[in-house]
């Protein structure tokens, strides 16, 4: 099944996969530590068998670069975005007022995306895997394998 890998970008890397039926597959948080691990890293990741066909990463930058290229190199279609479009499509104009509102919104509708998914429930949940997690949905939206935000997951 053709999958999309969201990323929210930094040394501490959240995650997020989807299927082609738009719903989350799995997602977590990495922590790099350095850009040289990192860069030994992604390759790794993209390897994984999940039949990757897209790669969303939020933000830019040397460590953007660094998962383009890998992710050109194997043929997947690669979509940089800030956060402040999948936000403007996901979350109401009152909660992206600032960051932490941002981050903390994303964390609440992310497990809502989790349980609507039927995927794995988190112990904690980082906001980095959130974001990704939220990344993805709007990846899934603009990939067009969503037509639609989900009932369940407006709110």
């Amino acid at each position: 099944m053709p999958s999309l890998l969201a990323i929210d970008l930094g040394l501490r890397t959240g995650f997020a996969v989807y299927g082609d039926d738009g719903k989350l597959r799995r997602y977590g948080s990495h922590n790099f530590g350095s850009a040289a691990r990192l860069r030994r890293g992604v390759a790794g990741v993209l390897a994984e068998p999940m039949d990757l066909e897209w790669v969303y990463i939020e933000g830019g930058g040397p460590l953007a670069d660094i998962w383009m290229r890998e992710a050109g190199r194997r043929g997947m279609a690669v979509r940089v975005v800030s956060a402040e479009t999948w936000r403007r499509a996901l979350l109401y104009e009152r909660e992206q007022r600032n960051g932490d509102q941002a981050k903390r919104i994303a964390e609440t509708l992310a497990r809502r995306v989790i349980a609507w998914s039927g995927a794995p429930r988190p112990t904690a949940l980082r906001h980095d895997a959130a974001e990704a997690i939220m990344l993805g949905l709007w990846g899934v939206l603009d990939a067009g394998w969503l037509e639609r935000l989900p009932d369940d997951l407006r709110h």
